[in-house]
């Protein structure tokens, strides 16, 4: 009697076990919302990081031809671009990108407000630094917070430029009062286009982390696992894989395929995954 008393019990408690473990690796809708939103707060802060790379290798060309009075970004002529000399020497240079009271540019984004980049040296110099701060700047109507530092870290043993990219203070404001936070520290490795004229074929590797909250205020880790592809041709990342971590919820992956310059990623854990669309707007707007 006791043993198959013994022999219930164990039976009950491996099925609990069974079903408990089932739960928890289920792709619940929390974890897909999170995923989104991550994606979207990367694709804000990507925009930006274009924006500013864009208007610092013209400088560098304007430097050359003895005109830097005003710029004109690549695929963008929404905004004014101006540049402030320092009273003394050659450097810093103050780049300003004013998209004024707002304005539909590139890739049907629109912006208002100012980026503003305080440049230390030439883009292409190992040394040279670009901070990034913000003049009540928006995004498709989400305000867009904190600090970026952009650092060119020189040649890699590939010979490729590695440029490390730090994000302080990371905030995005939607309309709805929500906010997003971010804080993140990134290399990449530009693998094409870093001393060509033409910005249409530059690409390069991310890797590294980022920490934040989502629109919910659910905290979380997201890793680089596989080295995200960035073409500039493309709007959204085309390949690589992120994992995300927050408490109480077993990790999840993020991968944005295999290389097609595509909006389409894919939420996975376990067994379960999810497609969710790319987009440059968050998820409580698209309908």
């Amino acid at each position: 009697m006791k043993a198959n008393n013994l022999f219930m019990i164990t039976a009950a408690v491996l099925m609990i076990t069974s079903s408990c473990k089932k739960d928890s690796a289920s792709l619940e809708q929390s974890s897909v919302n999170l995923a989104d939103d991550d994606a979207v707060s990367e694709a804000v802060f990507d925009d930006v990081f274009n924006s500013v790379d864009n208007a610092t290798i013209l400088l560098d060309d304007a430097m050359k031809n003895g005109d830097t009075k005003s710029l004109f970004l690549s695929g963008d002529s929404c905004p004014a671009v101006t540049v402030t000399h320092p009273i003394s020497g050659i450097w810093p240079k103050t780049v300003t990108i004013d998209y004024g009271t707002g304005c539909t540019g590139f890739y049907d984004n629109t912006r208002s407000g100012k980026i503003i980049i305080e440049v230390t040296g030439p883009r292409r110099v190992a040394g040279s630094k670009r901070t990034v701060t913000f003049d009540n700047y928006y995004f498709n109507g989400v305000k867009v917070e904190g600090t970026k530092v952009l650092e060119n870290l020189g040649p890699n043993e590939n010979q490729n430029f590695v440029i490390s990219v730090t994000l302080s203070g990371g905030k995005l404001t939607l309309p709805d009062g929500k906010t997003i936070e971010r804080d993140a520290r990134h290399q990449r490795e530009w693998i094409a286009g870093f001393n060509t004229r033409n910005i249409w074929d530059d690409e390069c590797l991310i890797t590294g982390s980022a920490t934040g909250k989502n629109a919910d205020g659910i905290a979380y880790t997201r890793t680089i696992t596989t080295a995200l592809d960035w073409k500039r041709v493309c709007q959204f990342i085309v390949s690589g894989v992120v994992e995300i971590a927050r408490e109480g919820s077993e990790p999840f992956t993020l991968d944005y395929g295999n290389g097609e310059c595509d909006n389409k990623a894919v939420v996975r854990r376990g067994s379960e995954s999810k497609e969710i669309q790319l987009h440059h707007r968050f998820r409580a707007w698209l309908h």
